[in-house]
Protein backbone atom coordinates (compact mmCIF):
# COMPACT_ATOMS: atom_id res chain seq x y z
CA UNK A 1 0.00 0.00 0.00
CA UNK A 2 1.30 3.68 -0.24
CA UNK A 3 1.58 6.05 2.23
CA UNK A 4 -1.39 7.72 0.95
CA UNK A 5 -3.37 4.48 1.30
CA UNK A 6 -2.59 3.67 4.81
CA UNK A 7 -2.87 7.42 6.06
CA UNK A 8 -6.48 7.24 4.56
CA UNK A 9 -6.80 4.21 6.58
CA UNK A 10 -5.85 6.20 9.82
CA UNK A 11 -2.41 4.92 9.60
CA UNK A 12 0.55 7.12 10.85
CA UNK A 13 3.12 5.39 9.46
CA UNK A 14 6.98 5.71 9.99
CA UNK A 15 7.81 8.08 7.25
CA UNK A 16 4.64 10.20 8.59
CA UNK A 17 6.06 10.50 12.08
CA UNK A 18 9.64 11.33 10.91
CA UNK A 19 8.14 14.31 8.96
CA UNK A 20 6.10 15.27 11.48
CA UNK A 21 9.17 15.03 13.83
CA UNK A 22 11.03 17.00 11.17
CA UNK A 23 9.22 20.07 10.64
CA UNK A 24 7.65 20.56 13.92
CA UNK A 25 4.05 19.69 13.02
CA UNK A 26 1.51 17.63 14.08
CA UNK A 27 1.58 14.01 13.25
CA UNK A 28 -2.05 13.62 13.21
CA UNK A 29 -2.38 16.99 10.40
CA UNK A 30 0.58 15.53 8.47
CA UNK A 31 -1.68 12.24 8.19
CA UNK A 32 -4.65 14.04 7.39
CA UNK A 33 -2.59 15.78 4.40
CA UNK A 34 -1.39 12.87 3.30
CA UNK A 35 -4.86 10.99 3.20
CA UNK A 36 -6.21 13.95 1.34
CA UNK A 37 -3.43 14.47 -1.05
CA UNK A 38 -2.07 17.48 -0.24
CA UNK A 39 0.73 16.28 1.07
CA UNK A 40 3.17 14.06 -0.64
CA UNK A 41 6.34 11.97 0.55
CA UNK A 42 9.10 10.84 -1.88
CA UNK A 43 9.31 6.54 -1.01
CA UNK A 44 9.63 4.46 -2.50
CA UNK A 45 9.34 0.85 -1.50
CA UNK A 46 12.97 -0.37 -3.47
CA UNK A 47 15.36 1.97 -2.02
CA UNK A 48 16.06 3.50 1.36
CA UNK A 49 16.40 7.20 0.79
CA UNK A 50 15.53 10.60 3.33
CA UNK A 51 12.43 10.83 4.21
CA UNK A 52 11.07 14.41 2.67
CA UNK A 53 7.46 15.35 3.14
CA UNK A 54 6.11 18.26 0.60
CA UNK A 55 3.05 20.04 0.30
CA UNK A 56 0.85 21.75 2.58
CA UNK A 57 1.95 22.98 6.03
CA UNK A 58 5.50 22.35 5.24
CA UNK A 59 8.40 24.43 4.44
CA UNK A 60 9.30 25.04 0.93
CA UNK A 61 11.90 22.41 -1.08
CA UNK A 62 13.97 22.24 -2.88
CA UNK A 63 15.08 19.86 -5.83
CA UNK A 64 18.64 20.11 -7.44
CA UNK A 65 18.73 18.75 -11.02
CA UNK A 66 21.10 17.33 -12.94
CA UNK A 67 22.21 15.22 -15.76
CA UNK A 68 24.25 14.23 -18.71
CA UNK A 69 23.96 15.90 -22.65
CA UNK A 70 24.51 14.14 -25.49
CA UNK A 71 27.52 16.73 -25.69
CA UNK A 72 28.78 15.97 -22.05
CA UNK A 73 28.40 12.84 -20.66
CA UNK A 74 30.96 12.44 -17.42
CA UNK A 75 29.43 9.77 -14.84
CA UNK A 76 32.20 11.26 -12.32
CA UNK A 77 30.95 14.39 -13.03
CA UNK A 78 27.52 13.65 -12.31
CA UNK A 79 28.16 11.26 -9.35
CA UNK A 80 30.14 14.44 -7.81
CA UNK A 81 27.29 17.36 -8.52
CA UNK A 82 25.49 15.01 -6.68
CA UNK A 83 27.16 15.00 -3.53
CA UNK A 84 27.46 18.45 -3.95
CA UNK A 85 23.54 19.30 -3.81
CA UNK A 86 23.18 17.06 -0.83
CA UNK A 87 25.78 18.84 0.94
CA UNK A 88 24.82 22.03 0.47
CA UNK A 89 20.91 20.93 1.22
CA UNK A 90 18.93 20.12 -1.53
CA UNK A 91 15.90 18.16 -0.26
CA UNK A 92 15.86 15.81 -3.05
CA UNK A 93 17.76 15.74 -7.11
CA UNK A 94 16.11 14.55 -10.28
CA UNK A 95 18.68 12.72 -12.69
CA UNK A 96 17.79 14.28 -16.27
CA UNK A 97 20.18 12.48 -18.28
CA UNK A 98 19.80 12.13 -22.07
CA UNK A 99 23.42 11.07 -23.19
CA UNK A 100 26.07 8.42 -22.19
CA UNK A 101 24.88 5.27 -19.85
CA UNK A 102 21.62 6.80 -19.14
CA UNK A 103 20.70 3.64 -16.74
CA UNK A 104 24.61 3.50 -15.21
CA UNK A 105 24.20 7.29 -14.70
CA UNK A 106 20.94 6.35 -12.56
CA UNK A 107 22.29 3.78 -10.15
CA UNK A 108 25.90 5.80 -9.66
CA UNK A 109 24.22 8.97 -8.58
CA UNK A 110 21.31 7.07 -6.70
CA UNK A 111 24.32 4.90 -4.97
CA UNK A 112 26.06 8.33 -4.05
CA UNK A 113 23.20 9.91 -1.81
CA UNK A 114 20.62 9.39 0.37
CA UNK A 115 18.17 11.85 -1.14
CA UNK A 116 14.83 10.71 -2.73
CA UNK A 117 16.04 10.51 -6.74
CA UNK A 118 13.46 12.17 -9.43
CA UNK A 119 13.25 10.94 -12.84
CA UNK A 120 11.88 11.60 -16.43
CA UNK A 121 11.49 8.43 -17.82
CA UNK A 122 10.19 9.43 -21.08
CA UNK A 123 13.54 10.72 -21.76
CA UNK A 124 15.47 7.29 -21.53
CA UNK A 125 12.52 5.76 -23.74
CA UNK A 126 13.07 8.08 -26.49
CA UNK A 127 17.48 8.09 -26.41
CA UNK A 128 16.49 4.06 -26.66
CA UNK A 129 14.34 4.26 -29.87
CA UNK A 130 16.69 6.73 -31.25
CA UNK A 131 19.79 3.65 -30.47
CA UNK A 132 17.48 0.79 -31.73
CA UNK A 133 14.92 2.38 -33.95
CA UNK A 134 17.07 5.14 -35.73
CA UNK A 135 14.78 7.89 -34.71
CA UNK A 136 12.67 9.21 -31.54
CA UNK A 137 9.27 9.19 -33.63
CA UNK A 138 9.63 5.28 -34.25
CA UNK A 139 9.46 4.64 -30.72
CA UNK A 140 7.10 1.92 -29.92
CA UNK A 141 4.74 2.93 -26.78
CA UNK A 142 5.04 0.48 -24.82
CA UNK A 143 8.87 1.12 -24.29
CA UNK A 144 7.70 3.94 -22.28
CA UNK A 145 5.67 1.94 -19.80
CA UNK A 146 8.52 -0.52 -20.08
CA UNK A 147 11.41 1.43 -18.58
CA UNK A 148 8.34 3.64 -16.28
CA UNK A 149 8.61 0.37 -14.50
CA UNK A 150 12.00 -0.33 -14.67
CA UNK A 151 12.67 3.43 -13.06
CA UNK A 152 10.39 2.36 -10.58
CA UNK A 153 11.91 -0.89 -9.33
CA UNK A 154 15.27 0.77 -9.02
CA UNK A 155 13.96 2.87 -6.51
CA UNK A 156 13.12 6.13 -8.00
CA UNK A 157 11.44 8.21 -5.88
CA UNK A 158 9.12 10.80 -7.72
CA UNK A 159 8.51 10.58 -11.58
CA UNK A 160 8.07 13.92 -14.14
CA UNK A 161 5.56 12.34 -16.52
CA UNK A 162 4.39 14.68 -19.55
CA UNK A 163 0.29 13.08 -19.39
CA UNK A 164 -1.25 16.43 -19.58
CA UNK A 165 0.04 16.55 -23.32
CA UNK A 166 -3.39 15.54 -25.35
CA UNK A 167 -4.04 15.90 -29.40
CA UNK A 168 -6.39 18.99 -28.18
CA UNK A 169 -3.28 20.85 -26.57
CA UNK A 170 -1.13 20.16 -29.42
CA UNK A 171 -3.97 21.63 -31.70
CA UNK A 172 -4.34 24.35 -29.48
CA UNK A 173 -0.89 25.22 -29.80
CA UNK A 174 -1.12 25.26 -33.37
CA UNK A 175 -4.33 27.85 -33.49
CA UNK A 176 -2.45 30.13 -31.39
CA UNK A 177 0.37 30.38 -33.59
CA UNK A 178 3.37 28.72 -31.28
CA UNK A 179 5.12 30.55 -29.22
CA UNK A 180 7.82 33.11 -28.75
CA UNK A 181 10.08 30.71 -27.28
CA UNK A 182 9.49 27.63 -28.82
CA UNK A 183 8.32 24.50 -26.81
CA UNK A 184 11.08 24.43 -24.40
CA UNK A 185 11.00 20.54 -22.48
CA UNK A 186 12.60 18.45 -24.09
CA UNK A 187 9.90 15.63 -22.82
CA UNK A 188 7.08 18.09 -24.26
CA UNK A 189 9.13 17.85 -27.54
CA UNK A 190 9.33 14.86 -28.35
CA UNK A 191 6.02 14.03 -27.64
CA UNK A 192 4.38 16.26 -29.53
CA UNK A 193 6.65 15.31 -32.44
CA UNK A 194 6.09 11.70 -31.86
CA UNK A 195 2.21 12.27 -31.56
CA UNK A 196 2.51 14.39 -35.45
CA UNK A 197 4.63 11.87 -36.94
CA UNK A 198 2.37 8.90 -35.52
CA UNK A 199 -0.95 10.90 -35.90
CA UNK A 200 -1.79 9.15 -32.54
CA UNK A 201 -2.62 10.54 -28.83
CA UNK A 202 0.05 10.44 -26.53
CA UNK A 203 -0.16 6.95 -24.92
CA UNK A 204 0.31 8.40 -21.39
CA UNK A 205 -2.81 10.51 -21.52
CA UNK A 206 -4.34 7.90 -23.52
CA UNK A 207 -3.57 5.44 -20.48
CA UNK A 208 -3.48 7.22 -17.47
CA UNK A 209 -4.56 4.68 -15.55
CA UNK A 210 -2.13 2.37 -16.25
CA UNK A 211 0.83 4.93 -15.79
CA UNK A 212 -1.02 5.09 -12.08
CA UNK A 213 -0.88 1.91 -11.62
CA UNK A 214 2.52 1.32 -12.04
CA UNK A 215 3.81 4.33 -9.98
CA UNK A 216 0.96 2.99 -6.93
CA UNK A 217 2.60 -0.27 -7.21
CA UNK A 218 6.15 1.09 -5.75
CA UNK A 219 5.12 4.03 -4.23
CA UNK A 220 6.68 6.50 -6.38
CA UNK A 221 4.94 10.19 -6.44
CA UNK A 222 3.91 10.92 -10.00
CA UNK A 223 4.64 14.52 -10.85
CA UNK A 224 2.39 15.57 -13.31
CA UNK A 225 5.17 16.91 -15.94
CA UNK A 226 4.93 20.39 -17.35
CA UNK A 227 5.32 19.81 -21.55
CA UNK A 228 4.15 23.27 -22.40
CA UNK A 229 5.71 25.54 -19.81
CA UNK A 230 6.52 28.77 -21.08
CA UNK A 231 10.32 29.01 -21.45
CA UNK A 232 9.94 33.03 -22.44
CA UNK A 233 8.03 35.52 -20.48
CA UNK A 234 6.00 36.27 -23.58
CA UNK A 235 4.53 32.86 -23.20
CA UNK A 236 3.58 32.33 -19.96
CA UNK A 237 0.27 31.82 -19.02
CA UNK A 238 -1.17 31.49 -22.29
CA UNK A 239 -4.01 28.88 -23.25
CA UNK A 240 -2.08 25.50 -24.36
CA UNK A 241 -0.10 26.18 -20.81
CA UNK A 242 -3.54 26.90 -19.00
CA UNK A 243 -5.14 24.01 -20.77
CA UNK A 244 -2.07 21.42 -19.31
CA UNK A 245 -2.35 22.25 -16.18
CA UNK A 246 -6.52 22.12 -15.98
CA UNK A 247 -5.75 18.56 -17.20
CA UNK A 248 -2.67 18.18 -14.64
CA UNK A 249 -5.06 18.93 -11.97
CA UNK A 250 -7.92 16.89 -13.15
CA UNK A 251 -5.42 14.07 -13.72
CA UNK A 252 -3.78 14.42 -10.17
CA UNK A 253 -7.33 13.74 -8.63
CA UNK A 254 -7.67 10.73 -10.56
CA UNK A 255 -4.80 9.27 -9.50
CA UNK A 256 -5.30 10.29 -5.55
CA UNK A 257 -8.59 7.85 -5.76
CA UNK A 258 -6.48 5.33 -7.26
CA UNK A 259 -3.93 5.59 -4.60
CA UNK A 260 -1.17 6.97 -6.14
CA UNK A 261 0.77 9.81 -4.69
CA UNK A 262 0.84 12.82 -6.84
CA UNK A 263 1.67 16.32 -7.56
CA UNK A 264 1.66 19.20 -10.40
CA UNK A 265 4.39 21.10 -12.21
CA UNK A 266 4.15 24.43 -12.95
CA UNK A 267 5.06 27.11 -15.49
CA UNK A 268 8.89 28.21 -16.15
CA UNK A 269 9.35 31.50 -17.14
CA UNK A 270 6.54 33.76 -15.88
CA UNK A 271 6.57 37.46 -15.05
CA UNK A 272 6.20 38.07 -11.23
CA UNK A 273 2.59 39.93 -11.54
CA UNK A 274 1.34 35.95 -12.58
CA UNK A 275 2.78 34.13 -10.04
CA UNK A 276 0.29 34.19 -7.64
CA UNK A 277 -2.36 33.06 -10.14
CA UNK A 278 -1.02 30.38 -11.34
CA UNK A 279 -0.83 28.83 -8.02
CA UNK A 280 -4.11 29.74 -6.85
CA UNK A 281 -5.42 28.15 -10.15
CA UNK A 282 -3.23 25.19 -9.21
CA UNK A 283 -4.48 24.91 -5.74
CA UNK A 284 -8.22 25.87 -6.51
CA UNK A 285 -8.74 23.12 -9.46
CA UNK A 286 -6.10 20.79 -7.88
CA UNK A 287 -7.40 20.23 -4.70
CA UNK A 288 -4.81 21.54 -3.11
CA UNK A 289 -2.35 19.10 -4.72
CA UNK A 290 1.56 20.01 -3.61
CA UNK A 291 2.84 22.25 -6.54
CA UNK A 292 6.23 21.99 -8.21
CA UNK A 293 7.31 25.22 -9.67
CA UNK A 294 10.00 24.88 -12.01
CA UNK A 295 12.82 28.28 -11.13
CA UNK A 296 9.97 29.86 -11.79
CA UNK A 297 12.37 32.26 -13.99
CA UNK A 298 11.02 35.97 -13.94
CA UNK A 299 12.70 37.55 -16.69
CA UNK A 300 14.50 36.03 -20.28
CA UNK A 301 17.45 39.21 -20.31
CA UNK A 302 19.71 37.79 -17.63
CA UNK A 303 21.67 34.64 -18.89
CA UNK A 304 24.41 33.38 -16.05
CA UNK A 305 22.68 35.00 -13.17
CA UNK A 306 19.55 32.90 -14.05
CA UNK A 307 19.87 31.14 -10.15
CA UNK A 308 18.97 34.84 -9.34
CA UNK A 309 16.64 35.68 -11.72
CA UNK A 310 14.91 32.54 -10.76
CA UNK A 311 15.27 33.31 -7.22
CA UNK A 312 13.16 36.52 -7.79
CA UNK A 313 10.09 33.85 -8.74
CA UNK A 314 10.89 30.88 -6.39
CA UNK A 315 10.47 33.38 -3.08
CA UNK A 316 7.21 34.84 -4.42
CA UNK A 317 6.42 31.33 -5.53
CA UNK A 318 6.92 30.08 -1.44
CA UNK A 319 4.95 33.08 -0.22
CA UNK A 320 2.10 32.03 -2.75
CA UNK A 321 1.92 28.64 -1.47
CA UNK A 322 4.18 26.79 -3.46
CA UNK A 323 5.43 23.67 -2.05
CA UNK A 324 8.38 22.41 -4.45
CA UNK A 325 11.01 24.70 -6.11
CA UNK A 326 13.04 22.96 -8.96
CA UNK A 327 16.62 25.25 -8.55
CA UNK A 328 17.99 26.93 -11.34
CA UNK A 329 21.74 27.07 -12.14
CA UNK A 330 23.89 30.15 -13.50
CA UNK A 331 24.30 27.86 -16.30
CA UNK A 332 20.60 27.81 -17.69
CA UNK A 333 20.15 28.62 -20.74
CA UNK A 334 24.42 28.73 -21.53
CA UNK A 335 25.36 24.66 -20.78
CA UNK A 336 25.43 22.12 -18.95
CA UNK A 337 25.52 22.86 -15.37
CA UNK A 338 29.04 22.14 -13.70
CA UNK A 339 29.40 21.30 -9.88
CA UNK A 340 30.41 25.01 -9.16
CA UNK A 341 26.88 26.02 -10.93
CA UNK A 342 25.01 23.08 -8.51
CA UNK A 343 26.30 24.61 -5.30
CA UNK A 344 25.14 28.38 -6.80
CA UNK A 345 21.74 26.96 -7.72
CA UNK A 346 21.28 25.25 -4.59
CA UNK A 347 21.76 27.80 -2.12
CA UNK A 348 20.10 30.59 -3.85
CA UNK A 349 17.02 28.68 -4.02
CA UNK A 350 17.49 27.87 -0.48
CA UNK A 351 17.35 31.03 0.25
CA UNK A 352 14.37 31.73 -1.66
CA UNK A 353 12.48 29.34 0.00
CA UNK A 354 13.17 30.59 3.69
CA UNK A 355 12.13 34.05 2.19
CA UNK A 356 8.59 32.96 1.18
CA UNK A 357 8.21 30.51 4.21
CA UNK A 358 9.20 33.51 6.59
CA UNK A 359 5.46 34.84 4.93
CA UNK A 360 3.63 31.77 4.40
CA UNK A 361 4.43 30.24 7.69
CA UNK A 362 4.41 33.74 9.44
CA UNK A 363 7.76 32.45 10.94
CA UNK A 364 10.97 34.84 11.20
CA UNK A 365 12.47 33.44 14.33
CA UNK A 366 15.33 32.81 12.75
CA UNK A 367 16.26 35.92 11.70
CA UNK A 368 15.17 37.53 14.51
CA UNK A 369 18.03 35.59 16.50
CA UNK A 370 20.59 36.27 13.30
CA UNK A 371 19.89 39.90 13.80
CA UNK A 372 20.31 39.92 17.48
CA UNK A 373 23.40 37.89 17.23
CA UNK A 374 24.88 40.22 14.88
CA UNK A 375 24.24 43.45 16.99
CA UNK A 376 26.06 41.47 19.52
CA UNK A 377 29.09 40.62 17.43
CA UNK A 378 28.07 36.51 18.39
CA UNK A 379 29.73 34.97 15.35
CA UNK A 380 29.70 31.30 16.49
CA UNK A 381 26.02 31.92 16.32
CA UNK A 382 25.52 33.84 13.32
CA UNK A 383 27.43 31.29 11.23
CA UNK A 384 25.31 28.74 12.68
CA UNK A 385 21.97 30.37 11.51
CA UNK A 386 23.79 30.65 8.19
CA UNK A 387 21.72 29.03 4.98
CA UNK A 388 25.57 28.24 3.80
CA UNK A 389 27.84 29.18 6.95
CA UNK A 390 30.97 27.66 4.61
CA UNK A 391 30.73 30.48 2.27
CA UNK A 392 30.33 33.43 5.36
CA UNK A 393 33.03 31.87 7.05
CA UNK A 394 34.88 32.12 3.83
CA UNK A 395 34.51 35.12 3.55
CA UNK A 396 34.66 36.92 7.02
CA UNK A 397 38.10 35.00 7.06
CA UNK A 398 39.41 36.56 3.43
CA UNK A 399 38.81 39.99 4.28
CA UNK A 400 40.75 39.70 7.47
CA UNK A 401 38.92 39.31 11.23
CA UNK A 402 38.55 42.59 12.86
CA UNK A 403 38.67 42.60 15.68
CA UNK A 404 37.02 39.64 18.18
CA UNK A 405 33.52 41.57 18.16
CA UNK A 406 34.05 43.12 14.83
CA UNK A 407 34.42 42.90 10.84
CA UNK A 408 36.58 44.72 8.59
CA UNK A 409 33.66 46.33 6.83
CA UNK A 410 33.78 49.36 9.11
CA UNK A 411 36.21 48.64 11.65
CA UNK A 412 36.66 51.00 14.71
CA UNK A 413 33.82 52.68 12.96
CA UNK A 414 31.45 49.53 13.93
CA UNK A 415 27.65 50.92 14.72
CA UNK A 416 27.10 48.61 17.10
CA UNK A 417 30.38 49.42 19.15
CA UNK A 418 29.52 53.27 18.94
CA UNK A 419 26.50 52.89 21.44
CA UNK A 420 27.42 49.74 23.17
CA UNK A 421 26.54 49.93 26.92
CA UNK A 422 23.95 52.77 26.19
CA UNK A 423 20.80 50.61 25.54
CA UNK A 424 21.49 47.28 27.53
CA UNK A 425 19.40 48.04 30.63
CA UNK A 426 16.55 49.09 28.72
CA UNK A 427 16.48 45.99 27.10
CA UNK A 428 17.11 44.04 30.37
CA UNK A 429 14.14 41.65 30.73
CA UNK A 430 12.33 42.07 27.49
CA UNK A 431 12.05 39.05 25.42
CA UNK A 432 11.21 41.15 22.27
CA UNK A 433 14.84 42.20 22.27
Amino acid sequence: MTQLERAARGEVTGEIKTVGENEGVNVELVREYVASGKLVIPANKNRKQRTVGIGKGLRTKVNASIGTSTDIADIRMEVEKAKIAERYGADTLMDLSVGGDIAGIRKAVMDSISLPIGTVPLYEAFAMAIEKYGAAVNMPAELLFEITEKQCEEGVAFMAIHCGINRKTVEMLRKQHYRYGGLVSKGGSYMVAWMEHNNKENPLYEHFDRVAAILKKHDTVLSLGNGFRAGAIHDSTDRVQIQELLINCELAEIGRETGCQTMVEGPGHIPINEIEANIIMEKRMSGESPFYMLGPITTDIAPGYDHITAAIGAALSSSFGADFICYVTPSEHLGLPFPEDVREGVIASRIAAHVGDMIKHKNMNADKIMAKARRDMRWDTQFSLCIDAERAREIKTRRGNGSDHSCTMCGRFCANDILKGIFEKDMAGSDKK
